[in-house]
């Protein structure tokens, strides 16, 4: 990770603690009393194409013997009240602070892929994941939505997983790899204020506003 991104992440990190750690505790709380353990939920992720990690989030399901692939609609029955408001306001992956304290994650890059996909798309996932995976992304802005739609149809984890590799993995590693291309402080930035922005319900949709300066490199480039 070069090192401008992690100071960006560090940073970033010292100003946001100070409120989502109180607000982590105040859901853990409501989740415990709710729910009942375990509060949190560990998975599985990939930082690299060789490297794993737990990747951390509030528990929004119910728990299963055999879990594993990723949630689609053969999932959507496990998902337990307090579970469905903490995803759509992205609250259920406030405990990845700790995985972007560890240097697991930054704030900003791909998704962190499942161990079973990096390995059936090796070649992809290494191009993909010379960025470090983050908590939010352009991918994220861009596809998620279209995503969970696509994922929402299927029945089975069989249908999930077979959607996923087709129409998923591709088209999300190829808005990962224009994000790459592009990666910056100030691009890193104005991600993670577009995130906060639909989080709150003030932006939504897949079209993302233009950039600050992307109006002058085009009148350059012209």
């Amino acid at each position: 990770m070069p090192l401008s991104k992690r100071l960006f992440d560090l940073v970033l990190l010292a100003i946001l603690l100070p409120f989502l750690l109180p607000l982590l505790a105040v859901l853990s709380v409501v989740l415990w009393l709710g729910q009942g353990r375990p509060v949190f939920y560990g998975a599985e992720r990939m930082r690299s194409a060789t490297e794993g990690f737990t990747l951390w989030k509030l528990r929004s399901m119910t728990q299963a013997a055999a879990d594993s692939g990723v949630s689609g609609g053969d999932k959507a029955q496990r998902i337990t009240p307090l579970g469905r408001v903490l995803r759509r306001v992205r609250m259920d992956e406030v405990p990845q602070l700790l995985n972007i304290l560890r240097g697991d994650i930054s704030f900003v890059g791909p998704r962190p892929p499942l161990r079973q996909y990096v390995e059936r798309f090796p070649a992809l996932y290494a191009q993909v994941l010379k960025s470090r995976p983050g908590v939010t992304g352009l991918a994220s802005l861009v596809y998620a939505g279209h995503e969970a739609m696509l994922l929402a149809r299927c029945s089975t984890a069989e249908e999930t997983d077979a959607v996923y590799a087709r129409a998923c993995v591709p088209r999300k590693a190829r808005i990962d790899l224009i994000y790459q291309q592009h990666q910056s402080v100030g691009f890193d930035l104005w991600l993670v204020g577009v995130t906060t922005a639909r989080v709150f319900g003030l932006a939504r949709g897949r079209r993302l506003p233009r950039p600050p300066g992307a109006a002058s490199r085009t009148r350059r480039r012209s």
